[in-house]
């Protein structure tokens, strides 16, 4: 289980600069009033985010000493230690804030995380749990208490939990709900729903959801994986593609291999239309694929340039997998210099494992014959 809320976050150089510059006027507060503790705290809350974590820690103490009884000076106490990675302190800060406020939130959910980096599951818990007693609108908590369950092999309740942390829009408990729909790990085995899972996961920016997309892919395409392997995979990325039409109850279905993509662009939802014709594309949809290879050199007015870089990164990543559609479509990119330098040479490296007959139409439409 990672432990990236002990990691500062990183500030961009204006983010820095403002942060700088409010340093110097908390500072300033702190010197025409050395004994408010509320200054102290606020002076330490902005060492913490530049990341001078010993400056903050000394900030912390001084404002203790000025009110020992202050929760919130622990709280911030407890959070800086955990950025020191001193756990044990963190941990004795952190119960100190939650005995001055037993409903601290903040507290119970960073009470959590030491005693887990601390190997105090049971502890780790019961601290996630009452973080979400108090505060059941807390998906970030449900992921870590389900990351904790599961390592205690608690997993049904873990994916309970984590499914709800998903739909909360948590990124890694959407790659985690992919991983458990492709193992049965607390739910039923699903590969469609693993693939919903992870393209979710990948739209919320986690790229770990892309890398099972593209196993599952290559579990499709490969002539070496066992029939019963690669079928599996084959109906799975099919029964996503028919699952997301249910999104649509209004769009007309007239062929199983219609592309609901291009359902919806003919329907003046444009917009929707062009986000699943890529999920679809992503999916081994060759209607869609092939759609979006002639959107690449038409353009769609504002939504997608012509030579739009995000389809060519569409079909290299399904032709890096094994996708035909997609090593043809590229080779005729490459070839004709479509929104790309000519390079007839890679081009060909393009069709390498196509039939002679199949290499031979693409070179031809290359060369205009």
């Amino acid at each position: 289980m990672s432990t990236d809320e002990h990691k500062l976050p990183e500030l961009l150089p204006q983010e820095r600069e403002d942060a700088v510059l409010v340093l110097g006027e908390l500072r300033s507060a702190v010197r025409l009033s050395p004994d408010s503790a509320k200054d102290r705290l606020k002076l330490a809350q902005g060492l913490y985010r530049i990341g001078d974590l010993d400056a903050a820690l000394d900030e912390c103490r001084a404002g203790l000493k000025l009110e020992p009884n202050n929760a919130k000076a622990h709280l911030q106490l407890g959070i800086t230690l955990m950025a020191k990675q001193d756990g044990r302190a963190a941990a004795t800060a952190l119960k100190e804030a939650i005995l001055l406020d037993p409903e601290m939130t903040h507290a119970h959910y960073s009470l959590g995380s030491v005693q887990y980096s601390l190997g105090n599951l049971t502890a780790a818990i019961q601290s996630y749990r009452r973080a979400l007693e108090l505060q059941p609108n807390f998906p970030d908590a449900r992921y870590r208490l389900a990351l904790v369950l599961k390592l205690t092999n608690r997993h049904q309740e873990a994916a309970r939990l984590m499914e709800e942390a998903a739909i909360g829009g948590i990124p890694q408990a959407q790659y985690f709900m992919g991983n458990a729909y492709r193992n049965g790990q607390g739910v039923e085995k699903n590969l469609a729903l693993a693939i919903r899972w992870w393209t979710t996961a990948v739209e919320f920016g986690q790229q770990r959801g892309a890398e099972s997309l593209s196993q599952l892919r290559r579990q499709a395409l490969s002539p070496d994986q066992p029939e019963r392997r690669r079928k599996e995979a084959i109906d799975a990325f099919r029964q996503y593609r028919d699952g997301l039409w249910a999104e649509y109850p209004d769009a007309v279905r007239n062929d199983p291999n219609e592309s609901l993509g291009i359902a919806l662009l003919k329907d003046s939802q444009a917009s929707d239309g062009v986000t699943l014709l890529f999920a679809e594309a992503y999916a081994l949809g060759e209607t869609a694929h092939d759609e979006l290879a002639r959107l690449y050199e038409s353009g769609l007015d504002t939504r997608l340039a012509q030579f739009d870089k995000r389809i060519l990164r569409c079909f290299e990543t399904t032709a890096a997998d094994g996708f035909i559609p997609s090593k043809k479509a590229l080779a005729r990119i490459y070839g004709k210099g479509l929104g790309v330098a000519p390079d007839l040479q890679k081009a060909k490296a393009m069709l390498k494992g196509l039939s002679k007959q199949e290499m031979k139409t693409v070179l031809d439409d290359i060369a205009g014959r």
